[in-house]
């Protein structure tokens, strides 16, 4: 294995992969034998950490794909089954980033990233962004919620600059996959960062949005001080497939930790008595909000939802 080099791939397209080693960047093909068999998802993506040789052309090839810790993916249909499309592998966290006015944050898509996070064990952090329109009140009303239940919540202006220092901070020499609505600012926020950086994860974003399966570029950009940022619009897509109803438990936090103390084992949560989750939403240990999100992931019945 010394004649390889180890490599981070950094952008992946129709079969070439940007490899950044520590002899410099290589423009990669995966070895043939590497394809071998029966193909249910994407061998190499980017995030991969990978085992390259150098060929006589200046280019690579890739030998050997390490073994994933994490990845964030979607099943796409295919005539031949379900395709897993991996979105980015190996990210050190996901930086999910919603506005506190104009648009009006939709907590509930937060809380369905973070079901995404806690299922694929990726330490998750929320930017709470536009503090400048509403101040520091309007935004703990709505994000306080998260930081009760151990989530570092930033709280941000890209106008006044505040918490952008401490965000950055945090993202230095890690792997960051990005997510959120648009409009809630994280152009702006990456360009306060890092100047360009903001525009140079957009232009991707948008035309992985609006590019085929088989021709979009997917990339990581890198950060001057060390680290990248992966814009993932299609994480809003993806679909809880895997998830048994009674599996969201365990990716709510604060109801994952209680569900022992509930009178009955197959306790819905929803009507039965004794239930330590509904006593927990009463006593205010639980976000209403929240537990209504959880009902909803659990496909229960508007009608049936209590309403605190």
């Amino acid at each position: 294995m010394s004649e390889f080099l180890r490599g981070l791939v950094i952008q992946a397209q129709s079969g070439f992969f940007t490899v950044e080693t520590a002899e410099g960047v290589l423009v990669c093909q995966l070895r043939g034998r590497l394809k071998q068999g029966r193909k249910t998802g994407d061998l190499v993506a980017i995030g991969d950490w990978v085992q390259v040789s150098k060929q006589e052309d200046g280019q690579g090839m890739i030998e050997e794909v390490e073994p994933r810790q994490s990845m964030i993916f979607r099943m796409a249909p295919t005539p031949r089954g379900e395709y897993q499309q991996i979105i980015i592998a190996n990210p050190d966290q996901a930086v999910f980033v919603f506005s506190i006015v104009q648009p009006e944050p939709r907590l509930r898509m937060l809380d369905r990233f973070l079901v995404i996070a806690e299922r694929e064990e990726v330490d998750a952090i929320i930017v709470a962004n536009k503090i400048d329109l509403t101040g520091m009140k309007k935004a703990r009303e709505l994000f306080d919620r998260y930081q009760k239940i151990d989530y570092p919540v930033f709280y941000t202006s890209a106008v006044s600059k505040r918490g952008i220092k401490a965000l950055k901070k945090r993202m230095i020499g890690k792997v960051s996959l990005l997510a959120g609505p648009s409009g809630a600012g994280k152009t702006s926020i990456l360009n306060v960062i890092q100047p360009g950086l903001g525009l140079a994860v957009r232009e991707i974003s948008e035309a992985t949005q609006k590019g085929k399966h088989a021709t979009v570029s997917r990339k990581l950009v890198a950060l001057s001080e060390g680290g990248y940022v992966a814009d993932t619009p299609g994480l809003k897509a993806l679909d809880l497939w895997d998830i048994e109803p009674e599996e969201v438990d365990g990716y709510f936090r604060e109801i994952s930790s209680i569900v022992g103390d509930c009178r009955f084992s197959d306790c819905t949560h929803i009507h039965e008595p004794d239930c330590a989750v509904i006593d927990a939403v009463r006593n205010k240990n639980i976000h209403p909000d929240r537990y209504r999100s959880y009902l909803r992931m659990r496909e229960v019945e508007e009608d049936k939802i209590p309403w605190f």
